[in-house]
């Protein structure tokens, strides 16, 4: 009897085992879709998290660029002062990617406002004012008006 159990567990794993081989197909799409969903999912997010990324470069460099040609500005008045002539009421310096404006007040004591107006090629607008100290011919303070 135990020779028959033996003998039926081999004929019963010879149908399981071709029965399996014949079956594969259904068990391999649903395994090779899965895999294939997850990923897509995965490479979406990267994707995603690299248009970010680089969204966020381009802010930076336009924030940089612009903060560059307010402090170029500002350097090239303190020059002006320094050199002993007079401030222009109004002016332009011209830059690569934009022109800043600069309106000079009429002094006030030792100190002295002017207001600068940053246009961007791109067609931003930005606006500071810098009080300078007559005297010292520096910046004393800044103020962003945007």
């Amino acid at each position: 009897m135990g020779e028959r159990i033996q003998c039926g567990s081999a004929i019963l794993y010879s149908m399981v085992s071709g029965h399996m081989k014949n079956n594969e197909h259904g068990f391999t799409y649903p395994l090779t879709l899965a895999v294939l969903i997850l990923f897509l999912l995965l490479f979406s997010f990267r994707v995603e998290q690299l248009l970010t990324e680089r969204k966020l470069a381009h802010e930076t460099n336009l924030i940089l660029q612009e903060e560059y040609y307010f402090h170029s500005s500002v350097k090239k008045v303190e020059e002006m002062m320094q050199s002993g002539g007079v401030i222009p009421s109004k002016g332009t310096f011209t830059y690569l990617k934009g022109s800043m404006g600069f309106q000079a007040d009429i002094p006030i004591g030792t100190i002295q406002k002017i207001n600068f107006t940053l246009k961007m090629h791109t067609g931003a607008t930005l606006a500071g004012r810098g009080f300078f100290d007559i005297s010292s011919k520096k910046m004393i303070k800044w103020a962003e008006m945007n």
